[in-house]
């Protein structure tokens, strides 16, 4: 740019205002250094503004000063603090945001406590549903042991205890018809670990045993009536203490039940 148009632009009076950065001013200022010119320019603006405000100040005297200043009351007038202005939308703001911080607090335990109570809901469902069930398999289990000791039709056999265990006993529920045949064992004591009750149907001449089947899971039993199958033409039952899975043949020596039909 030409030294003149630099003076036309203007840049020259904003330095003299201050109205300049502080980069822009470092420029002008380097440039009046080297430009002769354009310091001259500066120089004229300067006391161009000064003759202006020499034209608008009047000159007053020392006289001219204390009168105004002792009819304005400035000599012995107190200095009034002033207090700072207290920004009451800020505060309100602030307490607002605690509020609603607050309040999401109050909702979000509000929403933890409601998801623990339906969590434990619904497990207390659930413990009322399982009950329930164990409840139904025991009514079913004992309209069925009813069932059983009242059919007429049934032929009951009384087993009584053996040498092994001689105070064991044991009912069988024979129906002929229905060729159905349930076991009493509630005469019976716990299978030790490892051993299983086996139930056999017997032929007396000449002495054919026939296994027709194990009483498992006896302990969960509680009704202690076991099916089994059917015994035929049995002429008496006995039940045995076998290895678990059940023995081919019975073992006398461990007989806990026998009975004729």
């Amino acid at each position: 740019m030409e030294t003149k148009e630099y003076i036309e632009s203007g840049i020259l009076e904003l330095y003299v205002y201050g109205l300049l950065s502080e980069p822009e001013n470092e420029q002008v200022s380097a440039m009046a250094k080297n430009n002769p010119e354009i310091n001259n320019e500066i120089i004229a603006i300067e006391k161009a503004i000064v003759a202006l405000s020499s034209s608008f100040s009047p000159f007053h005297s020392v006289a001219n000063y204390e009168k105004i200043k002792a009819k304005l009351e400035l000599k012995h007038a107190k200095v009034i603090e002033l207090q700072p202005t207290k920004n009451w939308s800020q505060y309100v703001g602030w307490a607002a945001a605690i509020l609603l911080l607050v309040g999401i607090g109050y909702q979000y335990n509000q929403l933890d406590e409601t998801t623990t109570q339906v969590a434990n809901t619904e497990i207390d469902k659930a413990k009322l549903e399982k009950e329930f069930n164990v409840l139904k398999l025991k009514n079913t289990a004992n309209e069925t042991s009813l069932a059983v000791v009242r059919d007429t039709k049934n032929t009951v056999v009384a087993l009584g205890g053996q040498v092994v265990a001689p105070e064991s006993f044991a009912k069988v529920y024979w129906n002929q018809d229905t060729k159905v045949v349930y076991i009493d064992a509630a005469g019976l004591p716990e299978p030790p670990e490892g051993m299983v009750y086996q139930v056999w149907a017997l032929k007396l001449s000449p002495l054919t045993p026939t296994s027709i089947g194990l009483l498992e899971d006896f302990d969960a039993n509680d009704q202690k009536l076991f099916a089994v199958n059917n015994a035929n033409e049995a002429e008496a039952f006995g039940i045995t203490l076998e290895p678990k899975g059940g023995s081919l043949t019975p073992t006398m020596e461990q007989l806990y039940t026998l009975g004729k039909v």
